[in-house]
């Protein structure tokens, strides 16, 4: 897959952890009802390879699921095996251009413009701006000076309001977690999450929410 032609498609990423299995497995099925496509299931979520799995049995090859937090080559291996189609990392990560991985995509969390030139150098298809709170859509701005071309996707406090920003300035999608997730993935109100999705979706596409 193109990871950045699809992230520019969707322009959101949905960022699903919980500590109930069953219930990140509902809240990715309920995302994915709700037109949110792309979704990322935290590593750090319980049986989080089982909920991936079972999510590509259900959605099929084609589905956007893939595997956050990924921090090692093993993590990534592992996750591949249970289907993801692509990788996001919190920070730079090593060897991930290794046979058992290479062909999948790659969003590497990085956050200084020397993080940034070693995240592609890594190989990154895309960089993952994290924690975006800490400089906001105005640190975005300054960097689309020296990184024109460099696909970034802030993630980490991204509300609707900042989602918005972010997307304004060039962003080619955003990452968003609990805005958008609150506590579905530990089994919290899912009729919640239809309008949080609902709203994040006009903003997405530009309409007031």
């Amino acid at each position: 897959m193109n990871l950045v032609e699809a992230l520019r498609k969707h322009r959101l990423l949905a960022i699903v952890r919980g500590n109930d299995p069953g219930a990140a497995l509902r809240t990715v099925r309920t995302l994915v009802e709700e037109g949110i496509e792309a979704v990322e299931v935290s590593l750090t979520t319980t049986d989080a390879l089982a909920v991936i799995k079972q999510a590509r049995a259900e959605l099929g090859p084609d589905a956007l699921i893939g595997a956050g937090t990924v921090r090692t080559v093993a993590d990534a291996e592992r996750a591949v095996d249970a289907g993801a189609s692509y990788l996001v990392t919190p920070a730079l990560v090593d060897g991930l251009g290794s046979s058992e991985v290479s062909d999948v995509p790659v969003l590497m969390g990085a956050l200084t413009p020397s993080e940034i030139e070693a995240a592609l150098a890594r190989g990154a298809d895309a960089i993952k701006l994290f924690p975006g709170s800490l400089g906001g859509p105005d640190y975005l701005r300054a960097l689309r000076d020296p990184f024109p071309d460099v696909p970034f996707v802030p993630v980490g406090g991204v509300d609707a309001s900042a989602a918005r920003a972010y997307l304004d300035l060039g962003a080619v999608a955003v990452g968003v977690g609990s805005p958008l997730v609150g506590d579905a993935g530990n089994g919290g109100d899912l009729g919640r999450l239809r309008v949080r999705a609902a709203e994040f979706r006009k903003v997405i596409a530009g309409e007031t929410p």
